[in-house]
């Protein structure tokens, strides 16, 4: 009996008892027995999403409003103006509601720290919420049209800001998939942004003022379709993994390949709406939908890669041997 248990515990491997403890070797992307490296984010779902979308989407309401009041459009302004003040207030809620408590929201507005993405992003929102719906208000009484123009214009000023900041915010973070796509994210945010505001155009304004919101449509999904697959590829190549992986897999996976769809799907029924208008009803729900899919998408893919120590220890180790190199090199010339 004790001569079975000393090999099993010695150098008998694979006979006898098993040790309890785990190897203290490290795996090919272990950190400590395959636990994260960095601390995925503790942002709820749907609230961080639905803000991403309601983000770009009123961003890009603020622009096709103007456009829409420079080219004599009233139908398609009001419905601009309206869905800009809406997506302010909607994000805001969703904001506080990720938050916690509303009085967390009222603390970042004391101190205005310009190394902070979340706390630049906050003075943002703000500024575009009182100005879109100040301009909203005017736009539904009526009164002071003059006035009306002014914070119009004044949400059209920050607009630009409000759909691309949560890129920076996202790009700021230690996530892989987020922090080495982050040049390219914000092109992503905002032609995502101004499909979606195009999209609800098509959908709720009157046929005979889409232009502007058609090519605000065209333009927009576009460049969220380019700079999707040029951040796509970026992450995929570089970096000893495939950063891009946690976008193709899973769930996540088929509401990024969903979301792509939707876009490509909204510019046929936009080109279509061209010779049927009422398809661009369903073009502006397309474009929508896409949107409202890329940021789940992404945030859901984001997630992933930080809760795999694999998309965070290989980058790391693939940097050090390309400092190793450098080093190497310059020592030899």
């Amino acid at each position: 009996m004790s001569g079975g248990s000393h090999q099993g515990s010695g150098g008998g491997a694979g006979r006898g008892e098993q040790s309890m403890v785990p190897s203290a070797e490290p795996q090919k992307y272990d950190s400590y027995y395959g636990r994260p490296v960095i601390k995925a984010p503790v942002w709820k779902t749907p609230d961080v999403p639905l803000y991403l979308f309601l983000g770009g989407m009123a961003g890009g309401s603020s622009l096709l409003a103007e456009g829409a009041a420079a080219t004599g459009r009233p139908g398609l302004e009001r419905v601009a103006r309206l869905a800009a003040a809406s997506g302010a207030m909607g994000g805001t809620v969703f904001l506080v509601h990720d938050l916690g408590r509303p009085e967390r929201f009222l603390h970042m507005l004391r101190v205005l720290k310009p190394t902070s993405a979340l706390s630049v992003g906050t003075y943002i929102l703000s500024a575009f919420a009182g100005a879109s719906s100040g301009a909203a208000a005017l736009e539904v009484t009526g009164w002071f049209p003059r006035l009306k123009r002014v914070a119009g214009l004044g949400a059209a000023a920050t607009g630009p800001w409000l759909a691309t900041y949560t890129a920076a915010l996202l790009g700021n973070t230690a996530v892989p998939a987020w922090h080495e796509g982050h040049k390219e994210l914000p092109f992503v945010f905002a032609g995502s942004g101004a499909a979606a505001a195009a999209g609800i155009g098509m959908l709720l304004a009157p046929t005979a003022e889409h232009g502007p919101a058609i090519r605000m449509a065209l333009a927009g999904g576009t460049a969220e379709l380019v700079a999707s697959e040029l951040m796509e590829r970026n992450l995929a190549t570089g970096h000893g993994v495939d950063l891009a992986e946690p976008y193709h897999q899973g769930r996540t996976g088929r509401v990024m390949r969903a979301a792509k769809g939707l876009t490509v799907a909204g510019h046929l029924l936009t080109l279509l709406g061209l010779k049927w208008p009422w398809l661009r009803r369903l073009a502006g729900a397309s474009y929508v939908a896409g949107s409202v899919s890329l940021r789940f998408g992404i945030f859901e893919g984001g997630k992933a890669s930080a809760n795999d120590p694999k998309y965070t220890v290989v980058p790391q180790k693939a940097r050090a041997a390309a400092r190793g190199e450098r080093k190497q090199s310059g020592s030899l010339a």
